[in-house]
């Protein structure tokens, strides 16, 4: 998948004027935000429960080499192949050669957000090989020209019903069908032949269990078991950092991947597939499964984040809970991030795997109201991350000049505070005679980015540290001393970017 990060300004306001995509996205927060909400209310102690993953993350990262050298002498001892590449492109290159091995003509996929990055769709046809997308989301994508996922849980959530309606009809050449079970089983009919004829399937994995040298796999379709039984070789390809030592560890953590996914208790299929149908260690076999598995393990940048300041991210279950709460993602959808992961997670992933100078905008591209930590079972701090990348933006001279030299002026101002204090009550009473009677502001310099789509609202009363003096009641410049403690308009109500976010609740955004 080609990186188009450097595009992400012109594409959000393509976007945000896109009338049926901000219709289409409505159901983030009506479907999901809402059912994480419900789904995390059924356990004991949600907090205590996602403390213990956590922990079983980290000490995964923290010997990450010893857990992949044990993850691959057991699914080696039960007759698999274990593969590792540096980069996606090299990922791409085994899955060819493995294709090319076994005479592979037709390859199922079940979905796979490592083979985006490996671009692998395009890999195979290149080869000679056809690449059959069996997921429904990522099948009404590729037969829409390819179009890349704009969700990594729903890839394409950013379609109506209507829409996938009139794509079936013209793909399928059918009558136009609306009723969505019959929509699904229209698109069954034209899987299944694709089932039963494949050579090979790949599929992603949402953990390597280390002990017994498996898969975990999370799904609500049913498509994986088709793609990882029926075809004679099953390829898995997944990033380095999700093998977990215990089938312990996985029991954690799959208590929290559904409900913050889709806020489902547990997905419709669950899977543990291990070795080959021969190499399981049972006499005489098993009845189904491959004759011969494949793990190709990515780098792909992962290992530069180990013990660094963004290690953190390499905890990442792959949820989307992060872009179902986020207030910008929730306005642009995934298309406009420009590459494989969206929303909050995307903004520090891509930069860190393709290099922050190919993604200048992602970085910014969040409103750091923190909804993102707060909703993450992995509790990634996902604003630290978004801020350090700023800063590394700011060291490297990435930004544009003008925003550089304000920010230093502003960091001159706020390491002193008899400066800074003044100049804020000083911007705050200009602020408020800008805005006059009508009580917001049209046009200002220096913020046309702000005032070219919307007013920007002056402060309406007196200043933090003015009100902080006026409730301990210590008085203070232009302030008036009360020994009452603070209404409406106190601390507690502050209003303007500096202030308190308010909540609806745990999913409010």
């Amino acid at each position: 998948m080609q990186v188009t990060s450097m595009h992400f300004k012109a594409r959000a306001g393509q976007k945000l004027a896109d009338k049926r995509l901000q219709e289409n996205l409505k159901k983030l927060s009506t479907k999901w935000v809402a059912g994480r909400a419900q789904a995390i209310t059924e356990l004991d102690d949600f907090e205590a429960t996602r403390d213990d993953a956590i922990e079983r993350r980290n000490r995964a990262l923290a010997n990450l080499d010893v857990w992949i050298e044990r993850f691959e002498q057991q699914a080696t001892a039960r007759g698999a192949t274990v593969l590792f590449a540096e980069t996606p492109a090299d990922a791409a290159k085994l899955v060819v050669e493995i294709a090319r091995k076994h005479g592979v003509r037709k390859v199922t996929k079940s979905k796979s957000m490592v083979s985006e990055e490996m671009a692998l769709n395009r890999a195979l046809e290149a080869a000679g090989i056809q690449p059959v997308e069996t997921d429904l989301g990522e099948y009404i994508l590729q037969i829409n020209n390819n179009e890349p996922p704009s969700h990594i849980v729903a890839p394409v959530v950013h379609k109506s019903k209507d829409e996938v309606s009139d794509l079936f009809a013209r793909v399928h050449q059918r009558p136009r069908l609306t009723d969505i079970p019959q929509m699904t089983r229209e698109a069954r009919e034209f899987l299944r032949p694709h089932f039963l004829s494949s050579d090979m399937g790949v599929s992603g994995g949402n953990f390597l269990i280390a002990e017994t040298g498996s898969v975990a796999l999370f799904t609500n379709e049913g498509n994986e078991g088709m793609c990882t039984v029926v075809p004679k070789v099953h390829v898995v390809v997944t990033g380095i950092e999700k093998v977990l030592p215990t089938l312990d560890d996985l029991a954690a953590v799959a208590r929290l991947l559904p409900r913050s996914a889709t806020g489902q208790s547990i997905s419709n299929y669950f899977s543990i597939l291990t070795g080959t149908r021969e190499g399981v260690g049972r006499p005489g076999g098993e009845p189904d499964g491959p004759d011969h598995t494949y793990f190709v393990l990515v780098d792909g940048g992962r290992s530069g984040l180990i013990g660094g300041e963004f290690q953190d991210m390499l905890r990442c279950i792959r949820c989307g809970a992060c872009m179902n709460h986020c207030p910008v993602y929730q306005k642009i959808g995934g298309h406009t991030y420009g590459w494989v992961y969206p929303g909050p997670m995307g903004s520090v992933l891509t930069p860190s795997y393709v290099g922050i100078e190919n993604a200048l905008d992602l970085p910014q591209a969040a409103t750091m109201c923190g909804e993102c930590h707060v909703v993450c079972p992995m509790k990634i701090p996902l604003p630290d991350l978004l801020r350090k990348l700023r800063e590394k933006q700011l060291d490297r001279r990435l930004r544009p000049l003008g925003e550089r030299l304000g920010l230093m002026a502003w960091k001159f101002a706020a390491a002193r505070p008899g400066l800074y204090r003044p100049m804020v009550r000083l911007a705050s009473r200009v602020l408020k005679f800008v805005g006059g009677e009508r009580g917001r502001i049209s046009s200002m310099p220096l913020a046309g980015g702000w005032t070219g789509t919307r007013d920007l609202m002056p402060p309406s009363g007196p200043t933090f540290k003015e009100r902080w003096a006026q409730r301990s009641g210590q008085g203070g410049p232009g302030a008036p001393r009360s020994s009452g403690p603070a209404g409406p308009s106190g601390p507690s109500g502050s209003s303007g970017p500096s202030g308190p976010s308010s909540s609806s609740g745990p999913a409010g955004g």
